[in-house]
């Protein structure tokens, strides 16, 4: 796939309010059918999930729900700000055709080839 990922920290959202942003760690593998992306989004739901897809522009956004804390923290390594990455994808991709499922904080995507670009076998008479 030829995707470029474009790392984003704290973007702002809107013209009202900063929001901070990290960017998944990701997983690409190309198949003969197509390609699959992996995004790791711990935290994330599948309501908590928009993916939008503009031209070969795929954006992934992803919303984590707030963390209860019982006590006062004393030390905390892990960030709480939401998920978002871009990639440019390839032309090939057939984007009608793109599908995603979340598992435990896993992002699937399923970028199938267009079939014009797949190689297919001529039969002869």
């Amino acid at each position: 796939m030829k995707a470029t990922a474009q790392k984003e920290q704290r973007v702002p959202a809107n013209h009202e309010a900063q929001h901070e942003f990290v960017a998944p760690e990701v997983n690409i593998f190309e198949t003969p059918d197509g390609y699959v992306l992996e995004a790791e989004m711990p935290g994330v739901s599948k309501d908590g999930l928009e993916i939008t897809l503009e031209g070969n522009e795929l954006t992934i956004l992803g919303h984590r729900q707030a963390e209860a804390v019982n006590g006062q923290p004393l030390f905390r390594e892990r960030q709480w700000a939401d998920f978002r990455r871009v990639f440019e994808l390839d032309p090939a991709i057939d984007t009608s055709k793109v599908s995603a499922k979340i598992d435990q904080g896993v992002l699937t995507l399923t970028l199938p080839k267009s079939e014009r670009v797949k190689p297919r076998k001529i039969t002869v008479d």
